[in-house]
């Protein structure tokens, strides 16, 4: 990397304000923010978490809705030298404590609620607040010290985010450029955490390296100044994260974040805002379909986007979506948490079959092999294998997991996916599901294990299997296999709300099937196969 000028998430928005000071950057539902008002802003936070003492090295977990506020935030965090580690807003009281444990975040910065959730009184349910003040000394997460309310309002045993920016006014702007200035561009600057196969979610840590990923996928795309880039997906994944918060701080475009994805809204923000990008799952593209057909808008400022496609069940969502939502020229590319996004990417010139039936074609930076995951050798085309990767933006490994982190490469330093793909002739790939138990749920990567788990704890079960459902608008839905405990009356009711509350909403099984036992391997483990296929004659119905 000798060649490529190093460069720090905390000076993207100092170098866009130089370069377009009056250029609007952000919009937030009523509010908007010119690129030199951004800058502000972060550095704004970036003083007032310097004033309660977060450290070059320290980590902060944001557990936040999409907002302003979190772009100003997770930056201002890059920028003082912090580690962010992005918390799943979908995530209930026993994911909190294993990433806020796990992770060593010595501050959570949250919501008091939003909508309906409470994530205040869910905080107050995991982590020892004190009665008085903001300290916290809670021997189950002995590296953290506070938690920050994003409200004007003081509750008892946090800070807020109010009284944070107040206490920032102390710290000038010669102390805050000496900090910046310390930042090194290979520390980390990211915690990720994905599911993986421990049955409990894993972080992936990045450092700043992740910016020449981003502009060579900017420029491969044709994302300049004159873009304005639609987000509805949510900041704490790598997709949102990657594609509008770091991109248009990188290329200059402008960026329009909702708090969730309504199609409704995000059509007729499509008209008003002009948006000419953005991106999305299969679902995502099913939604704004069916939304245009109708009531149609003008649709006619979409230029292209980054849709995740190639598996068969999203081809003819694809391809519809292609003719509704024209003159959009959707791409599909491949990428995870771990290795970040373009490990495979279409040419924007590509044909229809490329873009919607192909992960696209191997991605600036990245080497790509299909093998035999039993010998390891490669493939030839058209025969599905295990897709390995090599590059520079793979991740620095999982926090605090050596093992987990040595077990996904090889001797020769490729990352083993646990993804199946095939190579098509033209030496494009096609992913094609997964190798592991994963679960896609809606886009989002559910391990079972995590689940099985906490469902193990209810006293009424003996054991448990949870594997995927094929379903139209999700990819997958969870159906758990449950044999009850001797004598026990356990209904399916009871499975899925013991659930409730306590682990995010795609990762509670849709389903229920009662069993008197599993079949079971040679070595004693149960047949997850047998099972999946149980399901879909079990309830093909449903």
């Amino acid at each position: 990397m000798d060649w490529y000028e190093k460069r720090r998430f905390g000076d993207l928005a100092d170098d866009m304000a130089a370069r377009y000071p009056d250029r609007e950057a952000l919009v937030f539902q009523a509010e908007r923010y010119t690129f030199a008002e951004v800058a502000a802003e972060i550095d704004r936070a970036a003083k007032g978490l310097m004033a309660q003492g977060v450290e070059k090295g320290d980590h902060v977990a944001l557990w936040l809705n999409n907002c302003a506020d979190w772009i100003f935030i997770a930056f201002a965090l890059a920028k003082v030298g912090a580690v962010q580690v992005p918390i799943n807003t979908r995530f209930r009281t026993h994911d909190l404590a294993y990433v806020v444990r796990q992770s060593d975040s010595s501050m959570l910065i949250t919501h008091d609620r939003s909508g309906p959730i409470d994530y205040l009184e869910m905080a107050r349910e995991v982590i020892a607040l004190p009665a008085s003040g903001d300290g916290i000394e809670d021997p189950e997460f002995p590296e953290l010290r506070r938690v920050v309310i994003l409200d004007q309002d003081e509750h008892d045993g946090t800070l807020s985010w109010t009284a944070l920016m107040r206490a920032g006014e102390a710290v000038g702007d010669a102390e805050l450029a000496a900090r910046a200035a310390s930042v090194d561009p290979d520390d980390p600057v990211l915690i990720m955490y994905t599911s993986g196969t421990t049955g409990f979610p894993k972080g992936a840590v990045h450092s700043h390296k992740l910016i020449r990923n981003v502009e060579e996928r900017g420029y491969q795309m044709g994302i300049t100044v004159n873009d304005t880039i639609l987000n509805y997906l949510p900041l704490f994944h790598a997709f949102g994260y990657s594609e509008a918060a770091l991109m248009s701080l990188i290329r200059g475009a402008r960026q329009v974040i909702t708090e969730n994805f309504e199609p409704e809204e995000c059509l007729d923000l499509i008209e008003r805002e002009r948006i000419s990008v953005m991106h999305g799952f299969e679902a995502h593209m099913k939604g704004l379909t069916e939304a245009q057909e109708a009531r149609p808008r003008d649709l006619g400022s979409l230029r292209t986007g980054l849709f995740a496609a190639g598996m068969h069940s999203a081809t003819p969502v694809c391809r519809r979506g292609a003719k509704v939502l024209a003159p959009l020229r959707a791409v599909s590319g491949f990428g995870m948490t771990e290795l970040w996004l373009g490990v495979a990417l279409c040419a924007q010139d590509g044909d229809e079959t490329h873009r919607c039936e192909t992960s696209g074609y191997p991605g600036l930076g990245y080497e790509l092999r299909i093998v035999d995951p039993e010998t390891g050798a490669d493939q030839p085309p058209g025969v599905p294998g295990e897709l390995i990767v090599r590059g520079y933006s793979l991740m620095l490994g999982y926090y605090n997991k050596p093992e987990e982190t040595a077990a996904c490469y090889d001797a020769d330093g490729w990352f083993h996916t646990g993804d199946t793909a095939e190579w098509l002739d033209d030496g494009y790939m096609r992913f094609l599901g997964r190798y592991k138990d994963m679960l896609k749920v809606g886009g989002e990567n559910v391990d079972p294990m995590e689940t099985e788990g906490l469902l193990l704890e209810h006293p009424d079960v003996h054991q448990v299997a949870i594997v995927g459902l094929p379903d139209t608008r999700l990819s997958e839905v969870p159906v758990a296999f449950v044999q009850r405990a001797p004598g026990a009356r356990l209904e399916d009711g009871e499975v899925v709300d013991y659930c409730r509350g306590k682990v995010a909403s795609f990762k509670i099984p849709r389903h229920v099937v009662f069993v008197d036992d599993f079949p079971m391997t040679a070595s004693g483990k149960i047949r997850k196969v047998d099972l999946r296929e149980d399901a879909r004659r079990l309830l093909a119905q449903d």
